[in-house]
Order: C-alpha cells, then sequence, then structure tokens
C-alpha cells in the first residue's frame, strides 16, 4: 500500500498551516551516504544524473534514509550548459571547469539554445519515474544567470569574482546579451522540469552575494525578475537562495517569488526586521552538524522558534551538506523537528 502524500512542504511554501515544519536538506543526496559513494564508484557525476534510473535512486534514497519532506532531484547547475555550447567538465576536489570561458560578445553570441525534451530527455525520465515512487513533493531546480555566468567567465570556480564583474562593468551589451541567453535557457529548463511533474522549483544563485545591491539591481534583478513572472505560469512555488546574500534580501524581496532562502550568517529575525514577508527557508549552519547532538538540538531548536514566529517556514541548512557528516545526525535532526513543531 503506497503512503499518502505529504504536502507540508507545500503548505509552506504557500505560507499555510502545516502538520510541523518541513525539512529538507541542501545536498541531501551526496558523499556522506555509504550508498551514494557506492553508486558514484561506477559511474561519473554526469552519467549518474543522466541514467533516469540511477537518477531517480539517487534522489530518492536520503527521503527513505532520513525522513525528510521533499525530494530533490539529483543534478547539477551545469546539467545544461552541456548543451548550449559550453565545455563543461566536474573535477573532484575543484568542481565545474570550462575550458572555452566567455571573453567577448562573439562568445556569447555563439552560444545555443537548450530544447529540454532532446537535451535533458534523461533528466526529464527521472522526474516521471519518481513521481511514481515517491510520497514527498519534488524540487526541481537550475542555476541563476548570474552564477552559471561567473563560472562561464572564471573558467571554474573563484574567490572573488573579478573576471566576472570585469566582464560586466566593460561589456555591458554583452553581459545584457549572456543574462537573457541563460534566463531564457533556465525558463525553459525548469517549465519542462515542471511538465514533467517537478512540484516546485529552486533557484541557486550560490555566488550572486559577491555584487552589492546597486549592482545586483542593475545587472542582476531584471533577468530573475523575468524568470520568476514566467514561472508564476507553472503553478508551482518558488524558491531563490544565495550563499552571503543578506544584504541583498530587500531586493530579493521586490521579485515575484515565493520562498527566499537563507544562508547562516542571516538569522531569520533579521530577515523579518528587513521587512521580509514571503516565506523562509533555513538556516542551520552545516557545520553545526559535525557538532555533539546536544549542540545541534539547542540550535535546531532556537531557529524553529524564530521561523514558527510567522506562517512560512522551511527547515534546512545555511548550504550544502558536508562529506563527513553522520547520517545519524542528520536523522536525528528530522525526526527533532518533526517532533518539536506537532500542531
Amino acid at each position: 500500500m503506497s503512503k499518502p502524500f505529504n504536502d507540508a512542504f507545500l503548505k509552506a511554501c504557500r505560507k499555510e498551516q502545516t502538520p510541523h515544519v518541513p525539512v529538507w536538506y541542501m545536498r541531501q543526496a551526496g558523499r556522506y551516504q555509504p550508498e551514494y559513494r557506492e553508486i558514484r564508484k561506477k559511474y561519473t557525476f554526469f552519467e549518474m544524473s543522466e541514467i533516469p534510473e540511477v537518477c531517480a535512486e539517487v534522489t530518492r534514497l536520503p527521503v527513505e534514509q532520513l525522513g525528510v519532506d521533499a525530494a530533490i532531484l539529483f543534478a547539477d547547475i551545469m546539467t545544461p550548459l552541456q548543451h548550449i555550447g559550453v565545455n563543461v567538465e566536474i573535477r573532484s576536489g575543484i568542481g565545474p571547469v570550462i575550458d572555452n570561458p566567455i571573453r567577448s560578445e562573439k562568445d556569447v553570441e555563439r552560444l545555443t539554445e537548450i530544447d529540454p525534451e532532446t537535451h535533458v530527455a534523461t533528466t526529464l525520465e527521472a522526474i516521471r519515474i519518481l513521481n511514481q515512487q515517491l510520497s514527498v513533493p519534488l524540487i526541481g531546480f537550475a542555476g541563476a544567470p548570474f552564477t552559471l555566468a561567473s563560472y562561464m567567465i572564471e573558467g571554474g570556480p573563484s574567490k572573488n569574482y573579478h573576471k566576472t564583474k570585469a566582464f560586466m562593468y566593460a561589456e555591458p551589451v554583452a553581459w545584457k546579451a549572456l543574462m537573457e541567453k541563460l534566463g531564457t535557457m533556465t525558463i525553459s529548463y525548469l517549465k519542462a522540469q515542471v511538465k514533467a511533474g517537478a512540484h516546485a522549483i529552486q533557484v541557486f544563485d550560490s555566488w550572486v552575494g559577491a555584487l552589492n545591491e546597486q549592482d545586483y539591481q542593475l545587472y542582476v534583478a531584471p533577468i530573475m525578475h523575468k524568470i520568476f513572472q514566467d514561472l508564476k505560469d507553472t503553478g508551482v512555488p518558488t524558491i531563490y537562495f544565495g550563499i552571503g546574500t543578506g544584504h541583498l534580501l530587500t531586493e530579493w524581496n521586490k521579485l515575484p517569488v515565493d520562498v527566499l532562502g537563507l544562508d547562516w550568517r542571516t538569522s531569520i529575525q533579521q530577515a523579518r526586521a528587513k521587512g521580509i514577508e514571503k516565506a523562509i527557508q533555513g538556516n542551520l549552519d552545516p557545520s553545526l552538524l559535525l557538532g555533539p547532538w546536544e549542540v545541534i538540538q539547542e540550535r535546531a531548536k532556537a531557529l524553529l522558534d524564530q521561523g514558527m514566529e510567522q506562517p512560512g517556514y522551511i527547515f534546512n541548512l545555511g548550504h550544502g551538506i558536508f562529506p563527513d557528516v553522520p547520517v545519524e545526525n542528520l536523522q536525528k535532526l528530522a525526526a527533532f523537528i518533526h517532533e518539536y513543531t506537532k500542531r
């Protein structure tokens, strides 16, 4: 007999009453799991995400193992870039590396368009499989244009994003064209995920915190507004998340997005004090998961107390799970959140 569908996460996104505070963890499918490491021995990262049955298994595993209220599709923000003319490779210990970085307006012009039903057909098939297997909502996701552009211009991860900012300032026409191309790709990719069965969407703008508020407003906000406005047609909740973005929250609050994800540097109280009335997701420091259970529980309780002061709260981490986090800590934390917040 199949389990009844647990929609607590979707209700929280819509700021509706929930039976408990829902919880899921960013990077909840990953190297901290012995089962994931065994699967990883057989396939490269992209192979795992491009074999629908394997992708579905890796996505489903943490839901069953941890007792969380949502699944997030196993993929990478680089996945669609492979299909628009970007030569990207995920290198162990480094991350995405691109051997044909953007250097000029001509490089932007050479980028092609994505056809989701052809280019990411295996990803969409994994979503359809998961819809038959999961009893919790499935979150689809994509990288935001600024964060994708930062990899495409830098050629890989960066500590300062100097090349990205220099291109943004020196080549405003090319920058706008790049944002529009990546925005169109993101909308098309995410709409295809929803059509295949994703119940919600998270857009990761991991590195946009490198910008100040003025530059965000000028160079990034217009395309983010377009993305979230266009996704309204899907009817599913949308989430926006980045690292070190507390100073951008008032700008984010103007976007037609449903949920704002906080990293651990900005408290829920601080966000609310800025006038944020949207649903909030976050934001335990993932480093705490390496500490003793008593400390984890104490900090989680404080977060829950803040989050429950207003409707629309989803418990999550302020960034992804580290590889050396004990599985038991995540299991105990999910169980504690449910028990502590039962209504």
